[in-house]
């Protein structure tokens, strides 16, 4: 399988942002009985401050997956704030203008298991950042997903919640509050992770990369420089 993995500031791309949005929409619902999350919440569109990345067909008819990364600007909230500031206001204080945040991983069903939707968009939203000047950058993880935050270079955010835990978005799900610190240095990331990221933040386009996930390969064509 060929994918294309590009990022792009999201208001020159609103077309692609609302197949980004109805995928993401479809997996919640479908498969985890969520309707909404701050994440989902479509203001984003319009936000000069927030970097789309797709996964998607190299014709750009069709998304396997995506992500954003939204950095802080005192004009529109970070997903991270909205979700568990009522349960810890001190996200607002540590959320800070030039802070940043991933978020909104997804991928379809029809590439489940390939890391699309996981490793691939975390990595390239640090990449993202990373462009932007960002050093801070904060994520929400499922407990399935902690691992894949470490080995970008996040800790877990213990001084915020439950010891970095809350009960988001329903009762029955818990999710981990991670920063990464660093991302100039991502002194906390795996090695491998590490000289990947860095990797594309120095070549962000490149063609036909064979990348092997947790179920198989693929072939991908970089599209990140923002």
């Amino acid at each position: 399988m060929e994918v294309a993995i590009r990022a792009f500031k999201a208001t020159t791309d609103p077309e692609t942002c609302l197949k980004f949005i109805e995928g993401h929409r479809r997996l919640l619902e479908a498969h985890f009985g969520v309707a909404k999350v701050t994440s989902s919440n479509t203001s984003w569109m319009h936000h000069e401050n927030t970097f789309v990345v797709v996964a998607e067909s190299l014709d750009r008819e069709k998304i396997y997956g995506g992500a954003r990364v939204q950095v802080a600007d005192g004009v529109l909230p970070l997903p991270i704030e909205t979700a568990i500031g009522q349960y810890d206001p001190a996200i607002h204080q540590q959320a800070s203008p030039g802070t940043s945040e991933i978020c909104g991983l997804w991928n379809s069903m029809e590439v489940a298991g390939l890391g699309i939707g996981s490793i691939f968009m975390a990595r390239v939203g640090v990449v993202v950042a990373m462009q932007l000047n960002v050093e801070k950058i904060f994520f929400l993880c499922a407990p399935v997903t902690v691992r894949i935050g470490k080995r970008i270079g996040g800790l877990i955010e213990t001084s915020l919640g439950d010891k970095g835990n809350f009960f988001y978005p329903k009762d029955d799900f818990v999710a981990t509050a991670m920063v990464i610190n660093d991302s100039k240095t991502l002194v906390n990331a795996d090695e491998k992770e590490r000289n990947k990221i860095f990797e594309l933040f120095k070549n962000p386009e490149q063609s036909r990369i064979t990348e092997t996930g947790p179920k198989g390969e693929l072939l991908v064509d970089y599209l990140l420089k923002v």
